[in-house]
């Protein structure tokens, strides 16, 4: 494979082995809240609501998604991306890919180029290879694939510069497919904190969002003390989002940069919080396509971000 971007060839490896692997010139970020100028994007065409979780678990026994509400919820999210001049990348929707529209899963962006990730649900599995080919037309090299274990991109979380919260559930993300990806930016010189979470939260993510420069939104009433010690001791405020809220995908949002939050219409308290900071909120009703088991950051694959 030869597709070319501005500054080198599309590859499927090119992580240096013990580091020292070079940024991107053209994609990627160096934090997860400098400014978003392109995301990737799943589309819902194909959407099925499976037992992905225990939330879409309870919602398939008692109340199911309306597929079609769920779509139209999808559009809304689709504008206020494009509101706020985000270029929005789709990916292209196979019917033997019913949760594509959580395109943070299958792949993970990096500095470096997008790591292939290595799904634990059979079902899911082709999205990973869906994603290859994705990148590849978009001529983003792959910085390396996920084989020690199953991990899913909604437990890699970049907290600030150089600095990862990896999630690790076992279910979705096994402590052998973190500790390879941990290996792997700890060979790049980051620090890097395994995070052992319940796997009824299916992924850090759910509990952990980074809103700012140094402004975390967390679950404090499930996530572990010590990562709630250890964002604190590098100079982290935390906004607490509740229970409840978190349990309805309140805690996973977006963040564009420059004080700017797409968030769930229903996160209330988050929102409340990120108003009265200043900030600028997308308020999106997802309360059909979340009983699918995924919100707002699980449905995002940041491709580019500039500070």
């Amino acid at each position: 494979m030869n597709i070319q971007t501005k500054t080198e060839a599309f590859t499927l490896q090119r992580r240096k082995a013990g580091g020292g692997t070079a940024p991107l010139a053209q994609w990627g970020f160096a934090n997860e809240t400098d400014r978003l100028t392109d995301v990737l994007l799943g589309s819902p065409r194909f959407l099925r609501h499976m037992a992905t979780s225990s939330l879409s678990r309870k919602h398939l026994r008692e109340n199911p998604c309306n597929i079609q509400v769920a779509q139209a919820q999808h559009k809304d999210l689709v504008a206020a991306y494009e509101h706020f001049g985000v270029k929005v990348h789709m990916v292209e929707p196979e019917p033997e890919l019913p949760m594509q529209v959580y395109t943070r899963d299958s792949s993970v962006m990096t500095p470096y180029g997008a790591i292939i990730t290595a799904m634990s649900q059979f079902w899911r599995r082709g999205e990973n290879y869906a994603a290859i080919r994705n990148y590849e037309s978009l001529g983003i090299p792959i910085y390396d694939m996920v084989t020690a274990g199953t991990f899913e991109g909604g437990d890699f979380n970049v907290i600030e510069e150089g600095c990862v919260l990896i999630g690790c559930g076992g279910a979705r993300t096994q402590e052998e497919g973190a500790r390879q990806v941990a290996s792997w930016f700890e060979a790049e010189g980051w620090e890097v904190r395994l995070a052992f979470i319940d796997e009824y939260y299916v992924h850090i993510d759910l509990m952990v969002v980074p809103v700012a420069p140094k402004l975390t939104a967390v679950c404090l009433a499930c996530t572990e003390p010590g990562i709630v010690d250890w964002l604190r001791a590098k100079g982290h405020e935390i906004i607490d989002v509740p229970f409840q809220d978190t349990m309805a995908l309140g805690c996973n949002f977006m963040s564009l940069g420059g004080d700017r939050v797409i968030a769930p219409k229903t996160s209330q308290a988050l929102i409340g919080q990120l108003k009265a900071r200043g900030f600028e909120v997308a308020e999106v009703d997802m309360s059909e396509i979340s009983k699918t088991g995924g919100g707002i950051h699980c449905m995002a694959q940041a491709l580019k971000r500039e500070a």
